[in-house]
Parts: C-alpha cells; structure tokens; sequence
C-alpha cells in the first residue's frame, strides 16, 4: 500500500494528536503518503484531505484536542453516504485509512472496511469503553485531571463543612470515576455498572460526620441512573449536611496528555501503519497486559467492555 488516510473522530481525547504524529511519521518512514483528512468523516465527505509532510506533525506530541479537529456526521450513518466516502477515498488513491476514536468511529470504519477500504481503529476516547483492549488514548490523562479536581475541592469542602457530588464523564462506562475515585479517596464512587444503593451512602455521609470527618466527596460517574442535582437534593436533605455539585465537563476532555496516553497514543498508531503498508485486514490497535495487540475490527466493534467489580469492592473497602 502506498498511500494511506488518518483521522479523528467523534469526542476529542488528549493523546489524539500524539496518535496523528506517529501515523503520519511510521507511514512516511516506510515510503507512503500519508493524507490527513479534517473533521473526520464529515470532513471526509467534503473532500477535506491533504496530503501530510514530517514536519506537519511537529511539536504536536504535547498539545491535547487534534490538529485534524473532529465532528459528528449524521450523514455518514447512511449507507449511501459510507459509499460516497469510499468513493472519494478511491479517488484520492487512498486504500488504508487509520481511523482515530471511539465506539462509533470504529463502526464507521466497519462500515468502510465492508466496502473494500482497509481501517486500523486506534482507540481515542477518554471514556475507556471499548471492550477489545485494556486502555484507550486520553483515559490517563482524564483520570489525572479528575484527581487534580478531587484534591482543590477536598481544601474548601472541609472548609465549609460540606459534601461534594463529583459528575465526571465516560458515558455508560464508570471507568473514570472508579480510577479517579480510588485514587482520589472519595468517599463514595457511584457507576452505571452497579445499583446505587443511596441510602447506604447517606448512612456513609453521617457516619463519616459523626466520625468528627469535615468533608464527604462522592464521585459520580454521568451514566449512573439518577440524576446529579436529584442526588443532591435527597444526600442534603437525609443527611443534614450542606452538598454542592460540581460538573468539571469538557475539561477532561483537553489539556496536555500524560506520558502513559502519550506512549500508548505512539505505539498503536505505528502499528496501524505498519499494519496497512502490509496489506493486512481491517484491525483494531490496543493493549492488552502491556503488548499492543490487533484484534479483526468487526470482532472488537461487538466486544462488550467487562467492568472491574473486584477494583470497584476494593475502593468501597478503602473509603
């Protein structure tokens, strides 16, 4: 294969532009060009693609969000859309496409895969969701910036006697939340994968105020099912103890991305490359127990991710 395609897709991750820099350079390095195509697969769909040098992608590693910028295509979930794309594709002489981003991303890419292109999935998304490899590009970053978030509110919740519900991100995964929480010491880690018990939590909160304890932080993952400000409402009222929320939102989503995303971000993206100059089948690139690994795509797209109920009894244990 000589010449080849990368792009974001979907929620930005930081780590993304470290994933593009290593794309870019692994598949120059071995003698291809390599296109990159702006805004994903909407972008795709306009004809957005340009032909990428070394030297785009330096003093990039560092930078969080992605120099291609990303979106969501409606468009592209029709089938006469997918086949638009892989006609613009053919046009562009571009047979392999690596694909950076999450569950739908890598569902496009299935699709596209399906009509003859080849796709590596590289997976960047904060949310860690993705059932075929242990971690995604931008969750240690994420984890780090919600433990950051932890340790400020811990300083003025005991000022103010209060608790403090923490919302973080990771749709129905509550992979940030158990990590960051554990980390951070919450006091209580709500995810979608278990039932919240709420009483259980108030009787935590009150004895952990009877216990001479000047602030209780909980750590909430968004998919859990009862809603941040409904919480609140019932912790303060059954509980007596003044309780706020915070909702830290896009900010897990940016800033500069730890050396762990950084590293994986580099090795699964060399590897898409190398993959594609092979002429090998449509993959999806991750880690498992510390090797990078390259599982059929169709297979990891149906891949459900298992939840860690062993870490998340530990952190009850330890909180």
């Amino acid at each position: 294969m000589d010449k080849i395609g990368v792009l974001t897709s979907g929620g930005d991750a930081p780590g993304m532009n470290a994933a593009i820099r290593a794309a870019v350079r692994r598949g120059i390095s071995m003698g291809m060009d390599v296109y990159g195509i702006e805004r994903g697969y909407e972008g795709l769909l306009d004809g957005e693609i340009k032909k990428m040098e070394w030297y785009h992608v330096g003093d990039i590693l560092q930078r969080g969000g992605t120099i291609l910028r990303t979106a969501r295509s409606e468009r592209f979930m029709k089938r006469e859309w997918q086949e638009k794309a892989a006609d613009i594709l053919d046009t562009f002489g571009i047979k392999g496409l690596v694909v950076i981003g999450g569950d739908g991303s890598f569902r496009g890419g299935a699709a596209l895969s399906r009509l003859g292109i080849r796709v590596m999935g590289v997976p960047g998304t904060i949310d860690n969701d993705l059932g075929y490899t242990d971690r995604t590009i931008g969750f240690d970053t994420a984890v780090n910036t919600v433990l950051s978030l932890i340790s400020n509110i811990r300083d003025t919740s005991s000022a103010h006697e209060r608790a403090t519900i923490v919302e973080v991100m990771g749709r129905n995964c509550g992979d940030i939340a158990l990590h960051a929480g554990l980390a951070g010491g919450a006091d209580a880690i709500l995810v979608p994968e278990e039932e919240p018990d709420i009483n259980s939590l108030c009787r935590r909160v009150i004895k952990g105020q009877q216990s001479g304890k000047l602030h209780s932080i909980i750590v909430k993952a968004e998919g859990v099912n009862i809603g941040t400000e409904q919480l609140r409402k019932i912790l303060q009222e059954k509980t007596g103890r003044e309780t706020r929320t915070v909702v830290p939102g896009y900010i897990q989503r940016g800033g500069t991305p730890t050396g762990a995303d950084r590293i994986l971000a580099s090795l699964t993206a060399s590897r898409a490359a190398e993959l594609l100059y092979n002429d090998e089948d449509s993959r999806a690139i991750g880690i498992a127990g510390g090797i990078i690994t390259a599982c059929p795509l169709e297979e990891a797209v149906e891949m459900k991710r298992a939840f860690d109920a062993e870490l998340y009894r530990m952190a009850q244990v330890l909180s």
